[in-house]
């Protein structure tokens, strides 16, 4: 983990260039990470107060637009996990050249892609809290200890984004299964419902899904204002440091037969 410290200004140059790229030829260049969350809130916004009339359970303001704001703080945090899973397992393939370089430290791939989910989940968040300041007229003073809940959620895509990287270059179709655990993740995470809308032979699916907490407090800091559960941010913790620790040792004991495979 001392890697990325050593090495962060080069992981900050790569992830500059991975958001650079990502845009590069378009009409609107950069200016896209900003026009796609506001879009996308748009959507939201129409079909879920508008079409739906969707309303959020025990909604502490009334108002057309809160479902929207609940649910695109639920996708934010989301997006963070979505983006660092589903890229993974093409991380290390993806760059053959960086695999025969001896000196290049690979396990700053992971730390790239982490820092461009971020990037753009920072960029959603000042939408959100745009809207929020124009329909709620304020926003929670616990929106401050975001950083706190997001710490374990980060931790756990760095060490999932290690194994799934190294597990990538021997198992191709990794790629594949993931994206259907994460689309199926995406609708069993509470973001378009509180957990607590669930049965309660079914909150069982809450207690194990990885992004159930993050999801959740994260939104509690954000919209709520209220404070996360201790308990269950400590837990947060201890589960984030072991999927971290997990995944570095086995990216560790894997890569060198990379250059061997790719």
């Amino acid at each position: 983990m001392a890697s990325g410290w050593r090495n962060r200004h080069l992981i900050v140059q790569l992830a500059r260039r991975d958001i650079l790229g990502r845009y590069r030829g378009s009409a609107l260049g950069l200016l896209w990470s900003l026009v796609n969350p506001m879009l996308m809130l748009a959507v939201y916004t129409f079909v879920f107060s508008v079409v739906f009339r969707t309303r959020w359970p025990d909604a502490p303001v009334e108002g057309r637009t809160f479902f929207a704001v609940v649910l695109f703080a639920g996708m934010i945090v989301f997006g963070i996990f979505s983006e660092c899973v589903q890229r993974a397992p093409a991380a290390i393939v993806n760059q053959p050249n960086f695999v025969k370089k001896v000196i290049f430290p690979l396990e700053i791939l992971s730390w790239v892609t982490l820092l461009t989910a971020l990037f753009h989940a920072g960029v959603s968040l000042a939408v959100l809290i745009g809207l929020m300041l124009l329909t709620l007229g304020s926003i929670p003073w616990t929106i401050v200890l975001l950083p706190v809940v997001l710490l374990p959620l980060v931790a756990m895509c760095l060490g999932l984004g290690w194994f799934l990287a190294a597990l990538g270059v021997y198992v191709r179709d990794v790629g594949q299964v993931v994206g259907v655990i994460v689309t199926a993740l995406m609708f069993l995470s509470p973001m378009f419902y509180p957990s607590s809308a669930l049965p309660e032979h079914l909150r069982i699916i809450a207690t194990v899904n990885p992004v159930a907490f993050p999801i959740e407090a994260a939104r509690s800091v954000i919209v709520f204002g209220h404070l996360p559960e201790p308990g269950a941010l400590v837990l947060s913790f201890v589960i984030g440091a072991v999927l971290l620790l997990a995944g570095f040792a086995w990216f560790q004991k894997t890569r060198r037969g990379f250059a061997d495979v790719i």
